[in-house]
């Protein structure tokens, strides 16, 4: 019988040819998959380990991470590929990750896809602004032509080894061109090959129910917590025909306010047990990252 010798490596290897193939399953079956946004090894952890189908890998969370910059289009392919790999590699649930717009021309869209798949992405998210991008929930967004999107969605399909790895196709083309502009483009980039449609920031609820409707095709809803689209609660978002949620930045938002209140508590204080009883102990937080597996592969190659 032959038998997985890395089984026992707490992390690496990770079966990604099953995680693709599951996403692609789970889209296929009932229901919606709720896709949490994680930033790095720790918020993706957080994510697997409360039972989330899928997680989302936020552009815009890599960018204030580990740039410390807001979402401007200053985060480099390298670098959101260097943390897309850590998190692939962290976690063994399907990771959904945010290439921007391919980084360039079709070639670069190319290696975007080749790189993404090698690094264990199981669906990854082109969209149409011109570069540099910004959030889809700010000022300032440039669309680029319908035609150069649906290139790029060609070249990623193209590019792709494993045919059950998704290509998201996001419009931002709402704030410039309208609402109905919109929903045309995603219609097209469809027709060029996108596996899910992404319409960004629709304004109201009556817009947001149009879109899978109007659509016929499995639809993303981004709920970005003040942002331009009103928060639905995610079994309202399966009802109204979405099979994709993602919620990037809710981790990234709610660790930064308890952050400023424990260093504010600390300052004040002298101490931290105002807010102990909001932490994870230390073997907690150990055993989140599999502390034990670690222990149990070191002691095999000890004397």
């Amino acid at each position: 019988m032959t038998t997985n010798r890395h089984a026992a490596y707490p992390t690496g290897l990770r079966n990604a040819p099953g995680r693709h193939r599951a996403l692609r399953q789970r889209l296929a079956a009932p229901g919606i998959v709720v896709a949490p946004g994680a930033y790095d090894c720790i918020t993706a952890r957080l994510v697997e380990v409360a039972g989330f189908d899928a997680l989302y890998v936020t552009g815009s969370g890599v960018s204030m991470s580990a740039l410390g910059a807001p979402d401007m289009g200053a985060l480099s392919f390298g670098e959101i590929l260097d943390r897309v790999r850590r998190i692939c590699d962290a976690v063994a649930i399907p990771v959904i990750a945010d290439a921007d717009t391919g980084y360039g021309g079709p070639l670069n869209v190319i290696r975007t896809m080749r790189e993404f798949e090698r690094a264990g992405v199981s669906a990854v998210q082109i969209e149409d602004q011109e570069w540099p991008k910004k959030c889809g929930h700010e000022p300032g967004r440039r669309v680029a032509a319908s035609r150069e999107m649906e290139q790029r969605i060609k070249a990623a399909a193209d590019a792709r080894v494993d045919s059950d790895v998704l290509i998201v196709a996001r419009t931002d083309a709402i704030a410039s061109e309208g609402f109905e502009a919109a929903l045309e483009r995603a219609a097209r980039y469809r027709e060029a090959g996108a596996d899910i449609l992404f319409v960004e920031a629709p304004p109201g609820e009556a817009e947001l129910a149009e879109v899978p409707r109007r659509l016929g095709a499995p639809c993303l809803a981004n709920m970005v917590e003040g942002g331009r689209t009103p928060v639905l609660p995610f079994p309202e978002l399966g009802r109204l025909g979405f099979k994709v949620a993602i919620y990037p930045n809710s981790l990234t938002r709610l660790f930064a306010r308890v952050g400023q209140d424990l260093l504010g508590s600390l300052k004040a204080t002298g101490n931290t047990a105002a807010m102990a009883n909001q932490m994870l102990d230390h073997g907690q937080l150990w055993s989140l990252f599999e502390n034990e597996r670690w222990q149990t592969l070191e002691k095999r190659f000890q004397n």
